[in-house]
């Protein structure tokens, strides 16, 4: 497939690139600024665009099969997230692509009924800007009708690891372990993103991966 991709030179978007093209997919890697991606391969395409412009965004990913966001905003400026998301949607909608699936965020995942993890007690305040922005990013997808979007929430815990190609999935529900961690690698994360690229299950829908 030919995949468009935003934020492949972050720690998400890098295995995401990675299992893309281990998988034999084209992927077009859409940066800022191209001398921070490091990956070289022959069905890797590097291109400048803008994630904040919509025209932009139509222009980089026109002609592709599915759209990955993997952005994440600087700390600090959270909220541009809202911004870019709103932009991403309305730019692979003009551009014709069918499929948008982007990388969200744990917080809103609830952990009873009714509760989000960012709302619990010892949620750590630190990390409660870049939650509050991908539950407000969520709940923009979840208003939109048109375009066929997957988000993709990962565990409480995600960090460089090891790849098993194993993980569990839910929707709403944050998924926790045996011992009641919530965790998953980066690569296995990325994995579960590309199934869904190859074998969509949660069209408009958010979903979520852990061990």
């Amino acid at each position: 497939m030919k995949i468009a991709l935003f934020g492949a030179t972050g720690m998400i978007g890098q295995r995401i690139l990675a299992e893309a093209l281990s998988r034999g997919h084209e992927v077009t890697a859409i940066v800022r600024d191209p001398a921070r991606l490091n990956t070289e391969h022959e069905r890797l395409h590097v291109v400048v665009g803008d994630i904040f412009d919509e025209n932009k965004v139509a222009q980089a990913v026109r002609g592709h099969d599915v759209v990955i966001s993997a952005f994440g905003p600087k700390a600090g400026e959270e909220k541009s997230l809202i911004e870019a998301t709103r932009s991403l949607i309305d730019g692979v909608k003009q551009s014709g692509v069918d499929r948008l699936i982007a990388v969200g965020g744990a917080g809103s995942l609830e952990v009873a009924p009714g509760v989000q993890l960012v709302d619990t007690p010892d949620f750590p305040d630190f990390i409660k800007p870049i939650a509050l922005a991908h539950r407000d990013a969520l709940n923009i997808y979840l208003q939109e009708k048109e375009l066929n979007w997957t988000n993709v929430s990962p565990a409480a815990m995600i960090a460089p690891g090891e790849r098993t190609g194993t993980y569990r999935t839910d929707t709403d529900r944050l998924v926790v372990d045996a011992n009641g961690e919530s965790r998953i690698s980066a690569e296995d994360y990325a994995v579960a993103i590309l199934d869904e690229v190859e074998n969509p299950r949660f069209s408009r829908m958010r979903f979520t991966v852990g061990y």
